[in-house]
């Protein structure tokens, strides 16, 4: 049994790794096309509202330094703005501007239009949504 439960384990862990090249590659693929980065377009794909660099670095499952450098550079290009937070005057929130919003929705179109996760029925969709949180 336990060498059945090994053999599973490990299966399941090459296959999340395919699943998760499959989906940065997705995202490398949407940037080249839009003129951005990936860890762009999963910025953007993120920020649906205002929200702190450590709340987008954690929804982009990334040290914060890498969300700081990420946000800078968008910054440059005007798709975000730093501006104060309503709630703790010491945090700065990050902001989609109106070019923001409108490479963001780019981003969103091209990413359902291509996605690998289109191989899979809703269904399948929502029962991964409940169960890998689990393991990350």
């Amino acid at each position: 049994m336990k060498d059945t439960a090994a053999a599973a384990h490990q299966e399941l862990a090459g296959v999340l790794a395919r699943a998760a090249w499959a989906v940065a590659s997705h995202c490398r693929q949407v940037g080249d096309k839009l003129g951005i980065t990936a860890t762009q377009v999963v910025a953007l794909r993120e920020l649906s509202e205002p929200m702190t660099l450590k709340s987008l670095a954690h929804k982009m499952a990334c040290e914060a330094s890498n969300a700081s450098y990420i946000v800078e550079r968008m910054h440059e290009q005007g798709l975000i703005e730093r501006r104060e937070h309503p709630g703790d005057r010491r945090a700065k929130q990050v902001v989609l501007t109106a070019k923001g919003r409108s490479c963001r929705q780019h981003v969103l179109d091209e990413l359902r239009a291509s996605s690998p996760l289109n191989a899979l029925s809703e269904r399948e969709v929502n029962a991964l949504g409940r169960l890998l949180p689990a393991i990350g």
